[in-house]
C-alpha cells in the first residue's frame, strides 16, 4: 500500500492524458479551497472587530429617545433585524441600522434577534452596541432560536440536514432562510443590519425592492403574516436548494419566484401583480453595489435631500464596504447619514473612534 505522496507521484507518472487530468483536478480543488478561505476572511468576520473589543461596554443614554413605547403585545407589524452568527457585539453600522429604525418608528417594536444571545432571563452580554440599543424603549433584543423559527415550515427538514454538513455560505444562507420564516410566521418588516432608515415604512405592505434592473433583493421585506408569496419562497428554497452558489437562496430565489408569481420573464422598474409590489431601485438601493465607495465620498449637505428624495432607507452594502475607514465628522455621505438618522451612534463614533 503506497503512502499518499507516493500514490500522487505514481498518478503523475502515468500517461500524459492521465497526468493532465490529475493536475487539473488538483488545481480545481486547490483554487476552490483558496476561494473559500478568501471569502471568509473578507466576509465572515468584521475587519474592525478588534477596535470594537477595546471600546467601553456601557454608554450613557441620550435624553431624547422615541417618546412613546409600543404596546406590550402588538399582534403583528414588528420590525425585525437578524444576526444568525454567534456574534453579540454589533458594529457601528449595525447600531445605526437599529437606531434609525427605532427613531423612524416610535410606535413600533424593533426586534433584534441574535443567535448568540443567552436564552431565558439571563442578562445581555456587556457590549457597547447592546448598551446603546437598550437606550431605546421600543428596541427589544432576544435570542434567535433557529430550530423553533423553522419549526412547522417547509424549512424545518432542510435545517435539520444543513446543521450536519459543511457549506461555504451557510451563514448568509441561514439569514436568507430566517427572514422568509419570520415574514411567514409573524409578518411585518425585515431589514438587513447594513441599512440606514430615513423614513417611516409602516405604509409598505407586501413589498420588496429592485436591486438592479434584473435582480430583486431581500435585504428589505414587508409582508403580511402567512402571505402566499412567502410560502412559495420557502418551498422554492427547499426544492431548488444550492448552498454552493452565492445568492442562489437570496436575490436569485426572490427573482425567480417573483417571475413565477407574475408569469413573466422580465422585471420592470416598478411592478405590481397579484398583490405583491416591487419598488424601484431608488427606494432602498439608490447606490448600486458596484458604486459602494460613493458612501465614503464627500457630499454637500444641501445636495443630500435631493440625492435621497425617493428613498426610504439606504443599503450600505456591508459585504463590500466593511472595514472602510471614514471620519465621523467628515462630509462623507455615510458620516452625514449617521449624524442625521442615528445621532446616538454617531456621538459614540466621534467619542471612541
Amino acid at each position: 500500500m503506497c503512502r499518499a505522496p507516493d500514490c500522487l507521484l505514481l498518478l503523475l507518472r502515468g500517461v500524459p492524458r492521465q497526468r493532465a487530468c490529475t493536475l487539473f483536478i488538483i488545481s480545481l480543488k486547490f483554487m476552490f479551497l483558496v476561494s473559500i478561505m478568501i471569502y471568509w476572511h473578507v466576509v465572515g468576520e468584521p475587519r474592525r472587530q478588534g477596535q470594537l473589543s477595546n471600546l467601553p461596554v456601557d454608554i450613557p443614554c441620550p435624553r431624547i429617545v422615541p417618546p412613546t413605547p409600543p404596546p406590550s403585545s402588538p399582534p403583528q407589524g414588528n420590525i425585525f433585524f437578524l444576526e444568525t452568527s454567534d456574534r453579540t457585539n454589533p458594529n457601528f453600522l449595525f447600531m445605526c441600522s437599529v437606531e434609525s429604525a427605532a427613531r423612524a418608528h416610535p410606535e413600533s417594536r424593533v426586534m433584534v434577534l441574535m443567535k448568540g444571545l443567552p436564552g431565558g432571563n439571563a442578562s445581555l452580554p456587556r457590549h457597547l452596541g447592546l448598551s446603546l440599543l437598550s437606550c431605546f424603549p421600543n428596541v427589544q433584543m432576544l435570542r434567535l432560536d433557529l430550530e423553533e423559527l423553522f419549526g412547522d415550515t417547509p424549512l424545518a427538514t432542510w435545517y435539520t440536514a444543513a446543521r450536519r454538513r459543511w457549506e461555504p455560505y451557510l451563514l448568509p444562507v441561514l439569514s436568507d432562510a430566517s427572514r422568509l420564516a419570520l415574514m411567514w410566521k409573524f409578518g411585518g418588516i425585515y431589514l438587513d443590519t447594513d441599512f440606514i432608515v430615513l423614513k417611516n415604512l409602516r405604509n409598505l405592505t407586501n413589498m420588496l425592492g429592485l436591486q438592479s434592473r434584473y435582480v430583486l433583493n431581500g435585504a428589505f421585506l414587508a409582508f403580511q403574516r402567512h402571505h402566499e408569496f412567502m410560502a412559495l419562497c420557502m418551498r422554492d428554497f427547499v426544492a431548488h436548494y444550492n448552498g454552493w452558489v452565492w445568492g442562489h437562496q437570496g436575490p436569485q430565489l426572490l427573482t425567480r419566484v417573483f417571475k413565477k408569481w407574475c408569469s413573466t420573464r422580465s422585471l420592470g422598474d416598478s411592478h405590481t401583480c397579484r398583490g405583491v409590489t416591487v419598488l424601484p431601485c431608488e427606494a432602498f438601493y439608490p447606490i448600486p453595489w458596484q458604486n459602494w465607495k460613493k458612501y465614503f465620498e464627500d457630499v454637500s449637505p444641501k445636495e443630500l435631500p435631493r440625492l435621497l428624495n425617493a428613498t426610504y432607507a439606504v443599503h450600505v452594502w456591508n459585504k463590500k464596504s466593511q472595514g472602510t475607514r471614514f471620519k465621523a465628522t467628515s462630509k462623507a455621505l455615510l458620516a452625514q447619514l449617521h449624524a442625521r438618522y442615528c445621532p446616538t451612534t454617531h456621538e459614540a463614533m466621534k467619542m471612541y473612534l
